[in-house]
């Protein structure tokens, strides 16, 4: 299977060039499962774009500490895509950012928790059952204010969290996303937590570094994107 990243992380701190891009977190994470898979990366927020998109057969859209709302010539060109590979029902994954461009550029909305951030790792309930995931409660990496407050027309919601009602939705069964990052491992986080401890208030660096024993499932969430771009949708 042929995967297009679009990587969207516009991070070029000092911290981050310490750490895997996003890319590689990404292929790392799917790689275990499928080591045969063939994965490309555009750098959209470089406004990298693929010129023949028809050549994948799946699209990822990653994480960022962007915003969707920002006035970016590249959000304005990925939320075109996004929309281009939807109207062509081609199967595409969303996390953290990427779960809010595609709510975005789908027609829901976006803004930010009136609970303030969510860091560390969560608790996940699965609120709906789908043929790739079972219904069920785990734990995830998250990092993110801004959420998705509205649904595109036709989307279900199939992840919910404290705070966040809207955790996660699929349209058909070509379109799944996630607020969260199954991407980032125990020892990213972790770092991540201390690199923004001067930054986030207090009590949202404390409830982090308390949730870190938790861990995450991300290789049972790996299994689960990798059986939705496996999903037969010939039916």
């Amino acid at each position: 299977m042929r995967i297009a990243i679009l990587m969207t992380n516009t991070d070029e701190s000092a911290f981050a060039q310490r750490h895997p891009k996003d890319g590689q977190k990404w292929q790392t994470l799917i790689g275990a499962k499928r080591p045969d898979w063939k994965f490309t990366v555009f750098s959209v927020k470089d406004d990298e774009f693929p010129q023949s998109p028809s050549e994948f057969d799946g699209w990822i859209v990653t994480g960022s500490p962007a915003s969707v709302h920002d006035n970016a010539g590249w959000i304005v060109k990925l939320l075109d895509l996004i929309q281009r590979l939807e109207d062509a029902r081609v199967p595409m994954f969303g996390a953290c950012f990427g779960h809010q461009a595609i709510a975005m550029a789908l027609g829901g909305q976006v803004d930010q928790n009136p609970d303030g951030w969510v860091f560390g790792s969560t608790e996940v309930e699965v609120c709906s059952h789908m043929p790739w995931l079972e219904v069920k409660r785990f734990w995830q990496y998250g990092a993110h204010i801004e959420q998705v407050t509205a649904l595109p027309d036709g989307a279900q919601v199939v992840f919910r969290h404290a705070g966040c009602p809207i955790g996660g939705f699929v349209v058909g069964d070509h379109i799944f996303t996630t607020q969260n990052h199954p991407e980032m491992s125990h020892d990213f986080i972790a770092a991540l937590i201390e690199e923004l401890a001067d930054d986030k208030p207090a009590a949202v660096i404390d409830a982090a570094r308390k949730s870190l024993p938790k861990s995450a499932d991300n290789g049972m969430f790996a299994d689960w994107i990798v059986r939705f771009f496996e999903h037969d949708r010939s039916a």
